[in-house]
C-alpha cells in the first residue's frame, strides 16, 4: 500500500457518508466491522504515519478523517455498548489502536498500546 491509497482508504473509512459499509457507518448502525476492515485501516494509518512523520501540515480532508476514526469510533463503540450492542471481543482494543495510530500521525512519534487502557465508560 502506498501513501495515496492509504490516504484514500482513511478518508473513505472516516468521512464517507455514501457507503454504508465504512467503518464509522457500520458502527453507527450497531454493526461490527467487516472482516479485514480494521487491519486495512491500521495498515493505512501506519503507511500514512511513515509518509507524514516529518511533515509539518496535514490536508484538511485527511485530518478530519483521522479525527473521525480516532475519536468518533470510540464514541460510537461506547454509545453502542450502552444501547446493549454485543460488540466483538477485540473491537474496543482495535479502536484504541486506531486512536493511538492517529495520535502518532499528529505527533510524529509512533505510539504503542499500554498494557492496560480503559475507555472513559469503564471507570
Amino acid at each position: 500500500m502506498n501513501y495515496e491509497i492509504a490516504r484514500k482508504l482513511l478518508i473513505d473509512q472516516g468521512i464517507s457518508e455514501n457507503n454504508p459499509d465504512t467503518l464509522l457507518n457500520r458502527l453507527k448502525q450497531g454493526k461490527p466491522p467487516v472482516p479485514g476492515q480494521i487491519t486495512s485501516v491500521l495498515l493505512a494509518l501506519k503507511v500514512a504515519f511513515e509518509a507524514l512523520k516529518d511533515s509539518l501540515a496535514l490536508d484538511r480532508d485527511l485530518a478530519y478523517a483521522l479525527y473521525q476514526l480516532g475519536v468518533k469510533g470510540q464514541q460510537l463503540f461506547i454509545v453502542g455498548r450502552k444501547a446493549g450492542i454485543d460488540w466483538p471481543p477485540l473491537l474496543k482494543e482495535d479502536l484504541q489502536r486506531i486512536s493511538l495510530a492517529v495520535e502518532s500521525i499528529f505527533s510524529g512519534q509512533w505510539q504503542t498500546m499500554p498494557t492496560e487502557v480503559k475507555l472513559k465508560d469503564e471507570g
